[in-house]
Formats: C-alpha cells, sequence, structure tokens
C-alpha cells in the first residue's frame, strides 16, 4: 500500500498546474468522501492550495517534489484507513498519468537489494558504476578468480 500511496502523490503533485488537473482534483478529492463531506472539502480546499503554490512558484517541478511527502502520508493513512479505496486509486493514477502531457508523465520504478545485494538503477538517466579493484568492491575469492597462487604470478 506504501508504493501505492507513493505512486499516487507522485501523480497528484505532476498533474497540479496542468491541463489535467480540473478533473484529477475532483477525482482526487472523491477518494476522500469516505471520510465524510467536511474532510472531503478540506482535501479540496488543500489540494487548491497546493495547486496555487506549483503554478506560482518558480521551480514548479521542486514544489511538486515538496508536495509528494504530504500526499503520500495523506493517501497512505487514507488506504490504511480504507483498504477498499486502493482499487479507486489504482484506477485514478491510470487515469491522470493517461491525461497529463507527456512531460509530466512520470514512472515509477521499485528496485529492492537484499543480502548484502546491490542496485544500481535508472529512470531517464545513466547509471555509472566504478567496478575497479580499488574501488571499495568486494573482490572474489583467489580461486574464483583463476589466481596462480604460490607461483610468484599476479592473478
Amino acid at each position: 500500500m506504501t508504493t501505492l500511496a507513493l505512486t499516487g502523490a507522485t501523480t497528484v503533485g505532476a498533474a497540479m498546474a496542468t491541463d489535467a488537473w480540473g478533473t484529477s482534483r475532483t477525482a482526487v478529492a472523491g477518494l476522500f468522501r469516505r471520510e465524510g463531506q467536511d474532510r472531503q472539502t478540506a482535501i479540496e480546499a488543500q489540494l487548491d492550495s497546493d495547486a496555487d503554490l506549483v503554478a506560482q512558484d518558480d521551480d514548479a517541478e521542486g514544489a511538486r517534489r515538496d508536495l509528494v511527502p504530504i500526499w503520500h502520508r495523506r493517501l497512505a493513512t487514507l488506504l490504511r484507513q480504507y483498504p477498499g479505496a486502493a482499487d479507486d486509486l489504482r484506477v485514478l493514477i491510470a487515469e491522470m498519468q493517461a491525461a497529463l502531457p507527456p512531460a509530466q508523465q512520470q514512472g515509477v520504478q521499485t528496485n529492492i537489494a537484499r543480502d548484502n545485494g546491490q542496485v544500481f538503477a535508472s529512470q531517464g538517466g545513466n547509471v555509472l558504476v566504478d567496478t575497479r579493484p580499488d574501488s571499495g568492491r568486494l573482490r572474489p575469492p583467489p580461486s574464483a578468480a583463476g589466481s596462480d597462487e604460490g607461483s610468484g604470478q599476479a592473478g
């Protein structure tokens, strides 16, 4: 549910101050109708305030990024209280993402490393990994590296 809430929050932020915002705003506020009319009205006011912030900020993308944790928390709380809202949120995310201008469309990537594993990932960029032995990377045992121990030759 946390990943879904984060995806929802990112998509809500991306939609703010775009042509997709009018319908997105109404649908997002509608998710909170489960908590009663007063809560839905408060969410509508918060959405309007946040969208105004994005529209007026010289760094609209920075403002969107700053709002993601706030909306993540709100959506996560909603999903904990009303697990049935998850399906509605998934549909809403798909609809909002489809309505966004290409520059605002975002993907979600989940990377997990366990048991001393490493993850090198990127979305829309490059990943440069330094694999030199002196870069802090673990070296394989000599038998796996094919070295000739005791022969005096470097492996």
